[in-house]
């Protein structure tokens, strides 16, 4: 597991001045926030300011909508969790709200959230993940979900995945020579 930056969804479109110690922090939070149990106080260190400069900059980041929260990135094959499913649902848009609720209340359920249909090539608008140990493992959980919900009667897919893509936080720069 490890702590990632996620980059704020309106960034690409929000063009923000960030000095040059915010470029230092995030930099140095880019590839994971450290897993000891003072992070902030381990970047400060690294750069050469004091824990409590790391935190006032992440604030003044957060409250400029250069950055939105902190996400965590579970590595769910390392954890024995090898059948990974994404279930999509073709929902009434007045009841995506309360089925979504009621989906994420689950402790399997990892991702849980509405994207716009396609039609006429994708009428699905709820999304949620599954993570089991085996395929029978989450088409029971399905199951035991669809008549807690009351979802027997929404059409709906599983989606197992066939492989991993890699997962990864938010990239503020580029060191020279990537992309």
């Amino acid at each position: 597991m490890e702590l990632t930056l996620v980059r704020h969804p309106e960034a690409k479109t929000r063009h923000q001045r960030v000095g040059e110690t915010e470029r230092r922090v995030l930099a140095a939070l880019q590839p994971g926030l450290p897993l000891v149990p003072r992070p902030y106080a381990e970047i400060a260190a690294r750069l050469g300011l004091e824990e409590a400069e790391v935190m006032a900059c992440l604030t003044r980041l957060k409250e400029a909508g250069v950055i939105s929260r902190f996400g965590v990135v579970v590595r769910h094959r390392e954890l024995g969790y090898s059948a990974n499913a994404m279930v999509v649902w073709d929902v009434p848009d007045d009841r995506v709200m309360e089925l979504g609720r009621c989906l994420a209340e689950f402790e399997f359920i990892t991702l849980c959230y509405r994207r716009p249909r396609r039609l006429p090539r994708w009428r699905y608008n709820l999304y949620c993940m599954i993570h089991g140990k085996s395929r029978e493992e989450v088409l029971s959980q399905l199951e035991w979900m669809v008549n807690h919900c009351g979802l027997q009667s929404l059409p709906h897919e599983v989606l197992f995945s066939r492989r991993r893509f890699k997962q990864r936080g938010a990239v503020y720069s580029y060191a020279a020579g990537e992309r």
